[in-house]
């Protein structure tokens, strides 16, 4: 007997029908009550599929980092990183993008579905400028969908409980991670010492 799921019809007779709140919840535009979620968020996954295959990445900045342009436009700057530009790649290859807002403290999330085009206008690049640095691009994206996320994985998760919080101590430093992959070609004691001071010069 197989215990694989391989057709819809299969899947589909393992869960309820969708419920009416599950189904009006979701717009193919920008409205208030998601403008709201949106303005106070500072913090998203940007999930991206690409030649590669498929990506997912944090972007975080002050709350409203992902400004709303106008009900089925968003904007993303893309700020300093690594520059292995993965999400990038992939939209170049496939414009298709999903964004997953989070909001401390707040259960619900939300979705947005849409395409994205990579910018290089300077005025705008330099109207998302933060303490003189402009990011090297910004997305633009056309909204397809949007749809808040019950609370139910973030409550299940706890995860804004503060007192669940995991010492910094107990898991493997960014230094050390380097240190095994390369086995001690890069990374180490060295690394982890410099790194607070490295990433607060170069968050923009």
């Amino acid at each position: 007997m197989s215990y694989l799921v391989t057709t819809l019809s299969e899947l589909e007779a393992l869960y309820d029908e969708v419920g009416e709140a599950s189904r009006v919840k979701e717009t193919d535009r920008i409205v208030p009550v998601y403008r709201a979620l949106i303005e106070a968020s500072p913090f998203a996954l940007l999930a991206t599929r690409g030649e590669g295959g498929l990506d997912c990445s944090p972007r975080g900045d002050g709350p409203g980092f992902v400004r709303i342009v106008d009900e089925k436009t968003l904007l993303l700057p893309d700020r300093r990183g690594n520059n292995r530009i993965d999400s990038l790649r992939n939209v170049v290859h496939d414009p298709h993008v999903a964004l997953l807002f989070l909001i401390p403290g707040i259960g619900e999330t939300l979705r947005v579905n849409g395409c994205a085009t990579i910018s290089i206008d300077p005025d705008l690049l330099e109207n998302f400028a933060v303490e003189g640095k402009a990011p090297r691009t910004v997305l633009t994206i056309a909204v397809d969908t949007v749809f808040f996320q019950c609370s139910r994985a973030v409550v299940r998760a706890d995860l804004w409980n503060p007192d669940k919080r995991v010492a910094r101590s107990s898991l493997p430093s960014a230094g050390q991670i380097l240190a095994a992959l390369s086995e001690g070609r890069t990374g180490g004691e060295t690394y982890d010492k410099a790194l607070p001071e490295r990433v607060k010069a170069s968050l923009y």
